[in-house]
């Protein structure tokens, strides 16, 4: 049977004007700045005049390891809140938005599938509002000052050798992982050692999604680190006097982007941190907001559980003083079958000990969300349409068998109508005792810190640290940054730092191999196996197949 592919469905949406999904989530006209008929920036003075308004349940919508496949948390996201406006709440979804890398590298469009999306699905996977252009023209004015004052003599004596401040461009481009810049004679720059990360993976986003308001973004974008002087001292943005022109140019940034679903669900889509390399969730400005407008507010959070979810969980809520209500966790019957050994060209086919084989993985990071966070989850099987009924059925008898919650999610082929189901159970959860705790306390060291997620959240037998990641991670204790939280740099594909590994396995330790600070954001970073922070392009790019026609019309996006 031919499905329809989600552009196809995306673009046969009757879209209403979003001033009327903005008057739907009671937004006044006043606090919108419209980019068109279906896009408006939310102002963050509403936050301010709604600041006694009691906040609306939290509920976190995460995942087991990925595979290949696919899990469709955003899918999930999407249709579990346009399922609880079905049975008549005040549902809101807040979601990251994509960035381009990956929208033209492997994985295509990131605005859901199927018949659980938010629209313009193009503009929302393309520029949209153009804030991850705000993030990288903030970065590289950044870089630009920073390479300026030291070929302007070089008053604050950084050492070229250790510049940490990288560029950012939007896009996967390995070409530009590791350059050298500043040649072609006295005028024109300092020779020296540079490189690009994906604009998702630089510090500023991390920023931008951590602010509270304008004066909070312009403190963090004077806090980040850029390199250290001959002495070894830290230089800051502050210090090159740059974080009043960097927040110049996020100030619109900042605020919330509000678009809809294709159900008419209002909808915040607003900052993109990778969730391996970064904190992986949106901004906290569109997070409140939406709690201040919903009853429910349905967020994602990147990869799966032991990433986006931990992250959101010890970096995002510490910070911003949030309580989840509820957890999702997203599984698929193709997943767990990759997860229990089958190649992902044999996974339509019905395999019901591979299934079985593969609940381990789906298991811990229930495991996970239970007993270390202390919060109530239902496990959501997202349906596709190669499962067959027995595996459904198994999957859901498994989980019960075990005591593990579950419910079928059919957000894809029915929208909010199959998500119906789903959105009664996360209702009832978010009455449940709630227990919520961190994995681990801010004034344990930094290994301490380390060692407790690898032990607690990945099940190793701990952590290792390589010579110069010990050497690093002196350095942080020296200037002051012991207390901050831990932002684990590591693959999505497994719970350890080989993506080879699947399953839920035992008896292994993690490496951690550089630590840096990412001190305007407010966190250390971690980094395990090989983590690139600025992706290549497959054999075969998305790109390839994207096209648009004389009337203007995109194909090809997903």
């Amino acid at each position: 049977m031919a499905y329809k592919t989600d552009i196809e469905i995306a673009q046969e949406c009757k879209k209403k004007k979003i001033t009327e999904v903005a008057e739907t989530a009671g937004i006044d006209e006043k606090y919108l700045e419209l980019y068109g008929n279906y896009k408006a920036k939310i102002d963050f003075s509403f936050l301010s005049d709604n600041a006694d308004k009691k906040d609306g349940k939290l509920i976190l919508v995460t995942a087991i390891t990925p595979t290949p496949a696919g899990e469709g948390k955003t899918t999930t996201s999407v249709g579990l809140t346009d399922g609880l406006r079905a049975i008549g709440k005040n549902a809101i979804v807040a979601l990251r938005e994509p960035s381009l890398g990956p929208v033209f590298g492997i994985k295509g469009g990131a605005a859901g599938g199927g018949y659980a999306q938010v629209v313009p699905m193009e503009d929302i996977n393309l520029h949209f509002t153009g804030d991850f252009h705000a993030i990288g023209a903030a970065n590289n004015l950044l870089a630009a000052m920073l390479d300026n004052h030291i070929q302007q003599g070089n008053k604050l004596g950084i050492d070229p050798k250790q510049i940490t401040w990288k560029r950012a461009v939007d896009m996967n481009d390995r070409q530009l992982r590791n350059i050298v810049d500043g040649l072609g004679g006295k005028a024109q720059g300092v020779p020296r050692e540079d490189g690009f990360d994906i604009t998702v993976a630089s510090e500023v986003m991390a920023v931008l999604c951590l602010a509270s308001d304008i004066n909070d973004l312009k403190a963090r974008c004077g806090r980040i680190i850029v390199g250290y002087t001959y002495s070894g001292e830290p230089v800051t943005a502050h210090d090159l006097k740059a974080e009043g022109a960097m927040a110049a140019l996020l100030k619109d940034a900042l605020k919330p982007n509000l678009v809809q679903t294709l159900e008419g669900t209002p909808a915040f889509v607003h900052g993109g941190p990778f969730a391996n390399i970064a904190h992986g969730c949106n901004s906290v400005t569109a997070t409140r907001m939406a709690l201040k407008i919903g009853d429910y507010i349905v967020t994602e959070a990147g990869f799966a559980a032991d990433l986006g979810a931990e992250k959101f969980l010890d970096i995002k809520c510490r910070m911003a003083g949030l309580r989840p209500d509820a957890v999702v966790i997203v599984a698929t019957v193709r997943a767990l079958k990759y997860h229990g050994g089958v190649a992902k060209a044999d996974l339509n086919e019905e395999n019901l000990t591979a299934l079985e084989a593969g609940l381990p993985n789906l298991l811990q990071h229930v495991s996970n969300i239970k007993d270390v966070y202390g919060l109530p989850y239902v496990v959501a099987i997202n349906a596709f349409p190669t499962d067959t009924k027995a595996e459904l059925d198994m999957v859901e008898a498994k989980c019960k068998e075990l005591g593990v919650n579950v419910a079928l999610s059919e957000v894809w082929a029915k929208g909010g109508e199959g998500g119906k189901a789903l959105a009664e159970e996360v209702v009832r959860l978010c009455e449940e005792p709630n227990d919520f705790r961190f994995s681990y306390d801010l004034d344990m060291s930094i290994e301490e810190k380390m060692d407790a997620i690898c032990r607690k959240i990945y099940h190793a037998d701990g952590v290792v640290l390589t010579p110069a990641a010990r050497k690093q991670m002196a350095k942080l204790e020296e200037i002051g940054c012991s207390n901050m939280p831990i932002c684990m740099a590591k693959t999505q594909y497994s719970f350890t730092d080989d993506p080879k590994i699947l399953g839920a396995p035992e008896g292994f330790e993690v490496t951690v191999r550089n630590v840096k600070v990412s001190a305007g954001a407010g966190f250390i970073v971690a980094l395990t196996g090989e983590i690139m922070t600025m992706p290549g392009l497959p054999k075969v790019p998305a790109a390839e197949k994207i096209d648009v026609d004389e009337n203007g019309v995109i194909s090809g996006l997903f």
